[in-house]
């Protein structure tokens, strides 16, 4: 080679050009008979090297409202559509048009039958996707379009949906993306559904996963006089006057704290809530699912009339000074509130038990928190209707005053234990007797309903009371946090 001339190096170069575009010319012209190519190009009417792809990309949990899109954009253009896949191994790295070019090139992948999957569209319904697949069809102005989707493929690093679109025209391409995605929108399976964020053990997966919708009236919630009044008429009576407000210019979003200690009922009002607002989309979040605080955000403001509830809000929005680095989840929640703008139907809705180590900044600007309600221990006139309401289906006997007086202190979780608990004893008792036990209508005693209560505050089981919301050893009955200064409301009780 170092005998070659300038001339000759050229002379030797150009050949292998030559050579090189023969070879590609060669296994291009084969490769357009592999059907999985032919069978797009046929459609598109032109060469693989002139089609295009405008794709989109979703969170793993939309899949079910793509497919949803999809399918109502089929109906209108294509009521009988054929469904084809790509079968060969490694699919996971590259996207559709990717895979069509390889397949012409390299025969690695295959026309074959498209792949599905299940999602879950409700809380008992579950529908097909297509995980793998293309279809053809055609665009709004009548442009040929091949319509791919690709479910997210987690082992591969792909945690994402995708539709795709081919076609020989970005803006047909364009056209059928922007309309499938209003019908998505329109077709929405997540509208007025009770939904929860949640994190797979496996990979740190993100999931979105629907609830049964509590049915629950008034009288099942046990609250000082008022407290449910007030917290109605600032979650429920701004949704029910949403239109008149926003004539008047006035912000919808708004922000309610329920606070007190453990077991005393601020999940049982939020799912009170829930039942309440039946139109109301519900987004939970609680635990490690809180990092995802933006994306719920995000949904909230798309789903409007919405519930965001952060339980346990106090594991993020704990005041910077305990942290030398500050709280990054926090600063997450802030501008996710910040965020979803005033003019949305959007209630936060934020629970603590710790109170007093909230951040401040929650209550610096109105529509994060604006009304603050204290949940409390309950009075004796509330425990007596907490023993009343958990006492249903119970035969309750004898007076039920020492019984309350046996409980002050202690929380509805603690009364509604107190119950259980009686009934096992009860349904024991007639099991040794010889009786045949049961649950509904077994008898208890108010005398042993009261010695029960006393042996479960025993200070030699302090430590199961505490945990089942009694007052702690150290405490007067009612302790609690004291109330964040600057939230508007205050202590609903006492």
């Amino acid at each position: 080679m170092g005998d070659l001339t300038g001339d000759d190096a050229r002379a030797l170069a150009a050949s292998l050009r030559r050579l090189f575009q023969a070879t590609a010319s060669v296994v291009d012209q084969d490769g357009a008979a592999e059907p999985l190519v032919a069978k797009v190009t046929a459609h598109l009417g032109d060469d693989l090297r002139d089609v295009l792809s405008v794709a989109t990309k979703f969170e793993p949990w939309e899949h079910v409202n793509v497919q949803r899109g999809v399918d109502a954009y089929l109906a209108e253009h294509t009521p009988e559509p054929d469904w084809f896949g790509v079968t060969g191994s490694h699919r996971g790295h590259e996207d559709l048009l990717s895979l069509l070019v390889t397949a012409r090139h390299q025969r690695v992948y295959q026309l074959g039958a498209p792949e599905y999957a299940t999602a879950a569209a409700g809380p008992a319904e579950s529908v097909e996707v297509v995980q793998v697949g293309l279809v053809a069809t055609h665009a709004p102005d009548g442009t040929p379009v091949v319509l791919g989707m690709r479910g997210a493929v987690m082992e591969y690093g792909q945690p994402a949906c995708r539709l795709e679109v081919l076609a020989t025209d970005r803006a047909a391409a364009r056209a059928v993306g922007a309309e499938v995605e209003r019908l998505m929108r329109e077709h929405d399976v997540f509208r007025r559904q009770v939904l929860v964020f949640g994190v797979s053990e496996h990979r740190g997966n993100e999931l979105l996963s629907f609830l049964p919708r509590p049915a629950l009236d008034a009288d099942a919630v046990v609250l000082p006089d008022g407290v449910l009044e007030s917290i109605e008429r600032h979650v429920v009576g701004i949704a029910e006057h949403s239109e008149r407000l926003r004539a008047a210019g006035q912000h919808l979003k708004r922000g309610l704290l329920l606070h007190g200690p453990p077991g005393t009922g601020k999940t049982h009002t939020v799912r009170y809530l829930m039942s309440r607002m039946a139109d109301c989309t519900v987004i939970l979040l609680t635990g490690p699912a809180m990092r995802l605080i933006s994306q719920a955000a995000a949904l909230a403001r798309r789903l409007q009339p919405a519930l965001l509830v952060v339980e346990d809000v106090d594991l993020v929005a704990m005041d910077r000074g305990y942290s030398p680095s500050g709280n990054p989840m926090l600063f997450a929640l802030l501008e996710a509130m910040d965020g979803v703008g005033a003019d949305a139907d959007v209630t936060f809705v934020l629970t603590t038990n710790r109170v007093e180590e909230l951040e401040r900044a929650l209550a610096d600007r109105p529509g994060r928190v604006d009304l603050a309600v204290e949940v409390p221990r309950p009075d004796a006139a509330g425990r007596r209707r907490l023993l009343e309401l958990y006492g249903r289906g119970v035969d309750l006997r004898a007076d039920l005053v020492p019984v309350v007086a046996a409980t002050e202190g202690v929380t509805a979780s603690f009364i509604k234990e107190l119950l259980r608990r009686a009934v096992l004893e009860a349904v024991r008792a007639e099991g040794e007797a010889g009786g045949e036990a049961g649950g509904e209508g077994v008898p208890v005693v108010g005398d042993e309903l009261a010695g029960l209560a006393r042996e479960m505050t025993d200070e030699r089981r302090s430590l199961t009371s505490v945990l089942l919301g009694g007052r702690p050893a150290s405490g007067p009955p009612g302790a609690a946090g004291p109330p964040v200064p600057g939230l508007a409301g205050g202590p609903a009780y006492g």
